[in-house]
């Protein structure tokens, strides 16, 4: 765990080495602090999430990354990733794929892996939609592996972010839903995580678009695919822009 959180701070916190060279086309981190209570399947009902996440677009596509470190009140600490590159087929072939609010056609893949558990393998395909107001919408489909069950299934995941003002105050309405199959004992489930945030940066006149607050809302039908699991958490939250 110390090794990996070394390796994450390399990359997240230092410039990238010149000779990626036109390669990397923009990149972004940021670190939350999440503090809510009622988890379920938890052996503490309050605990406290550090998130550090990852975004880049590269000449061939991009990457989403992102580390939850969770701190139980009282309890252990547990970690929690997933990494998702994906391939523009837009980038790699040239051509305009574009059609109505479609801007790209990607094929999408993502690792996840918590601390002692066996990795969850996911390909399939993606697109991204140009909405209006929003910095991104985007759509993947994937067959979910998870290696400690027998047979696949499916997931099909979304992310958004839209920035708004309201009264002359920055607002950000941000978050992302998966929605997966029956796979072997685990029962279809659903995860939708919308956030609405403040910017404080702004209205304390420190510095626009760099440290927000507000509230998260985890619901969590089946959670982990435990039959009749369900979790509703609402979550304070400090997101800082590095």
């Amino acid at each position: 765990m110390r090794g990996f959180l070394c390796v994450w701070s390399f990359l997240c916190l230092c410039p990238l080495p010149a000779m990626a060279g036109e390669l990397l086309q923009w990149s972004a981190h940021n670190v939350q602090i999440l503090r809510g209570h009622d988890y379920k399947l938890s052996a503490e009902e309050r605990q406290t999430i550090v998130t550090l996440e990852h975004a880049s677009g590269w000449a061939f596509g991009d990457l989403f990354a992102f580390t939850d470190l969770t701190y139980p009140d009282g309890g252990d600490s547990d970690y929690y990733l997933e990494i998702s590159p994906r391939l523009s087929l837009g980038k790699i072939t040239g051509a305009d794929l574009s059609f109505g609010p479609i801007k790209d056609v990607l094929i999408s893949t993502t690792l996840e892996k918590g601390r002692e558990l066996k990795p969850r393998y996911l390909y399939g395909g993606a697109v991204d939609l140009d909405l209006p107001g929003f910095r991104f919408f985007s759509a993947n489909a994937y067959v979910r592996d998870d290696v400690a069950l027998d047979g696949r299934t499916w997931q099909v995941t979304l992310a958004w972010q839209r920035p708004f003002t309201v009264g002359g105050v920055n607002f950000m309405a941000e978050g992302f839903s998966d929605f997966s199959g029956h796979e072997d004992t685990s029962h279809p489930n659903q995860l939708i995580v919308p956030r609405l945030l403040v910017d404080v940066g702004d209205l304390s006149g420190w510095k626009s678009d760099t440290l927000w607050a507000g509230i998260e809302y985890q619901y969590w039908h089946n959670k982990y695919g435990v039959n009749g699991m369900t979790e509703s958490v609402p979550q304070m939250q400090v997101k800082l822009n590095l």
